[in-house]
Order: structure tokens, then C-alpha cells, then sequence
């Protein structure tokens, strides 16, 4: 699919616009769509793709710990938590407010886990790494306290909830951390696009308002006023593009973690892939992606590493772009946390570049679903895997509920967690 370079809100719908109408213009319909919507997001080449080439394995060198870990320390690290999805397959809502008790009740073991702190998910994601940091200050004998006010947040939701996100998060992380290093990004959503008989594309006003992916918030991040920071009296103060590409070249890696990573509630920080990244970024690498083994016994559908003879290098590819491609045809897949090395030049080249635009349909409407792991193939991207490997761990299904509450079980057992946590809570 073509791709779409983001300018500005107005014109990036005008953009979709325009673009179903080029692209798209033989398609009567989004029943039609819906029906070669695999043909339309097929990656080329699938036939030819092999086993990756490239994989680097994660080397547990003392040097490399040294050198994620000082970065870290001097805050040179961004923090982005994306929380815009809408938890659909659990039915809950959005997954930044899930309390172990949502979870618990949705497989009937409400008393099983009531000993479990009534904290959101998204809390405990956004508390986990500033734990994690003052407790790696003190190892190293500095001040936690001058440590922490070095860190920077970047918290992103849709816009429908973003305000109650907002309110929760900025409460707790201002008690820890200085308020002017919470940033905030509200991703739009857009109504479906429909076409009647003898008329061309255009948007649904009474159609559902949906995200455009993951891959739209990235896009966003490079236009105008869309990112800001609160200041005393609450009042939000919004970046220019100027501005917020000036604050983002102070970063070495911005590290993009999604709130259902579970992994991630008990160990935030990896200390080995921090510095690999920062090494890498040194290199002149754009993009630092995991990659783990599908589960052989359960093969899922999700990203596929793959190296593409015709571009000569490994990719990761979508899963919706896999066409025909069955679960268990995918070896190497994608993990969930991305490293944006250098993160002003990686989006930089993405407003210059544009991302493709996947089409999905959904109650009968047109929408596009760009992803930001498709930035793999416009910076140089270097791919790693671990020498145990590291299985999927994350809260997509119901069935995943029980390591959910696991994960936060084991967080409510760390000291140093409960203790931010106090502070943070009151």
C-alpha cells in the first residue's frame, strides 16, 4: 500500500482521503474491500522470503550493562507508554484502568486474588521503571531523588480517555517526579470511510470513530502541538514541532513499551538491550527490534522476522501483510518492546518518508491501520534475540489473565515497588 507522510491533522485526513480514492477507486464498497483486503495489504515478495540472516544474540557483557545503565542514570533515556488500545478481546475497556479485580472476575477467582493491591495496570506500568531506577541509583551511590528528575515520561492515549488517564497518572508520578518531565499525547481516532454507489470514498460521519493503529500515533508525534506537558496550575502547554524534535535530540533511545507487556511489571529495565541499544545508536542504527522463537507447540500470528532477497537485509513484517502465511509457517517473530535509536533522526526520516497505509474493515466501514514497526524499513534496523529465549507474555485474550495476575502478584511482593508506590498513592 502507498505510503502517507504526516504534515498535519487536516492533511493527513485529506491524505487518507485521497489515497482510497487513488488506491482504492475499483473497489465498490468496504464489502469489497473487506473481501481482498488480504491481496491489498500482501507484502510483496512472500514467496521468496527466507529465515533471517542478520539476528544478533544478546551478550551479557559487564561493558554493555555499564553503558545502558549510565544512559539510563543521566536521563537520556525517553520513556514512551503507549496506552491507546481499547482491551476489545477482553471487553473491558481500556487496559491503563484494569484493576486485578476486573481481571479476576472475568475467570471467577475474585477471592483467590483479593489479596492483590487495588492498583491500575497502567500505574503499575508507569511506577514499575522509576522503582526499578532509584533502586539502580542507590547501587551506584548517587543521589535517587537528582536521578529521577532526570527522567522524562511520555504517556499516550486515545483521546477519549486520555483526560481520565491524565488525571490518574499525573497525580501518582508528580508526587516522584518533576511535573514538567510527564508529557502527554492524545491519539486521534476517525470515522470510517464509505462509498455509495456512483460516488467516490469519504468519511461516515455516523460511523464509529476508530485509532488508526499504532503506526498513526508515531506519524502524530511529528506534527504540530500534538505533544504537551501541564505545568503548577494544570494549565497545558503544547510543543511546536520545533520544539519537541529540539527536546527529543537530548535522547539516545526512546524505548516504546505497550501497556500489555507483563514481562515488563517485574522487570522494566533491561540493562543488556539498553546498552546494546545505545551502542548500536552510536553505529548509525535507527531501530533496535526483538525478536523471539514462535511457540512451536501454540503458534501465534504476529510480526514475522524474515530476510527479503530483493532488499538484501532482514524485516519485520506486519501480520496482516502476511497474506496467506499460516501461524505455524512463522518462525521469528517480533517482541513487543522497540528501541528508537536516536529518535529525532528516526522521525525525522519518518516525515520525509511516510509510512504504508493498511486498510482494515471493521462494522462495515474503511479504515486504515499503518503500524510503526513498519519504521524498520526506513532506518537501519538492527534485529537481537537472546541466548534463552524470551516467550510472549502479554494481556491479548482471557486467557492470559492468570499470568496477568502472577505478574502482579510478584510486584505487590517487591519492597521497593510498594514503597514508590506509598509515596506515589498516598
Amino acid at each position: 500500500m502507498k505510503r502517507l507522510r504526516p504534515i498535519d491533522p487536516k492533511t493527513y485526513l485529506e491524505d487518507c482521503l485521497a489515497l482510497a480514492n487513488t488506491v482504492l477507486a475499483d473497489y465498490r464498497s468496504p464489502a469489497e474491500v473487506l473481501e481482498a483486503k488480504d491481496e491489498i495489504n500482501a507484502y510483496p515478495g512472500l514467496k521468496s522470503l527466507i529465515d533471517p540472516q542478520s539476528i544478533r544474540v544478546l551478550e551479557p557483557m559487564p561493558s554493555l550493562k555499564d553503558l545502558g545503565l549510565r544512559s539510563l542514570l543521566d536521563g537520556l533515556i525517553l520513556w514512551e507508554h503507549p496506552a491507546a488500545g481499547e482491551a476489545t478481546r477482553l471487553g473491558l475497556g481500556p487496559k491503563f484502568f484494569l484493576r486485578p479485580r476486573d481481571l479476576a472476575e472475568i475467570i471467577g477467582q475474585v477471592e483467590a486474588w483479593a489479596h492483590l493491591k487495588p492498583i491500575s495496570l497502567g500505574l503499575r506500568h508507569l511506577l514499575e521503571p522509576l522503582a526499578e531506577i532509584i533502586n539502580l541509583a542507590e547501587q551506584y551511590g548517587l543521589d535517587p531523588q537528582k536521578v529521577i528528575k532526570k527522567q522524562t515520561f511520555l504517556l499516550i492515549g486515545a483521546a477519549d480517555h486520555l483526560e481520565a488517564m491524565r488525571r490518574e497518572a499525573v497525580s501518582a508520578l508528580s508526587k516522584v517526579m518533576p511535573l514538567e518531565n510527564i508529557w502527554l499525547m492524545a491519539q486521534s481516532s476517525f470515522h470510517g470511510l464509505n462509498k455509495s454507489p456512483g460516488q467516490k470514498w469519504a468519511f461516515d460521519p455516523s460511523s464509529p470513530k476508530r485509532l488508526h493503529n499504532h503506526g498513526h500515533m508515531i506519524m502524530q508525534k511529528t506534527m504540530d502541538n500534538q505533544i504537551y506537558r501541564l505545568d503548577d496550575s494544570g494549565q497545558a502547554h503544547y510543543f511546536s514541532r520545533q520544539e519537541f524534535f529540539h527536546r527529543l535530540a537530548n535522547f539516545v533511545d526512546l524505548i516504546s513499551n505497550n501497556i500489555e507487556d507483563l514481562d515488563y511489571l517485574n522487570k522494566a529495565i533491561e540493562e543488556y538491550a539498553l546498552g546494546l541499544a545505545v551502542r548500536l545508536g552510536r553505529s548509525g542504527f535507527g531501530m533496535m527490534m526483538e525478536i523471539t522463537l514462535n511457540n512451536q507447540h501454540n503458534p501465534i500470528k504476529g510480526g514475522m522476522c524474515a530476510h527479503d532477497p530483493s532488499l538484501a537485509r532482514d524485516v519485520v513484517i506486519e501480520s496482516f501483510n502476511l497474506k496467506n502465511v499460516l501461524p505455524r509457517d512463522i518462525k521469528f517473530l517480533n517482541a513487543n518492546m522497540n528501541h528508537y535509536l536516536n529518535p529525532v533522526q528516526v522521525l525525522t526520516q519518518l516525515q520525509e518518508s511516510g509510512l504504508p497505509m493498511p486498510v482494515t474493515v471493521q462494522d462495515d466501514r474503511l479504515y486504515f491501520t499503518p503500524v510503526q514497526g513498519d519504521l524498520n524499513f526506513l532506518v537501519k534496523t538492527a534485529f537481537f534475540t537472546r541466548h534463552q529465549d524470551k516467550q510472549l507474555n502479554s494481556l491479548k485474550y482471557p486467557s492470559d489473565i492468570p499470568s496477568a495476575l502472577s505478574a502482579m502478584a510478584l510486584q505487590d511482593q517487591n519492597p521497593r515497588f510498594m514503597a514508590l508506590v506509598d509515596k506515589a498513592l498516598g
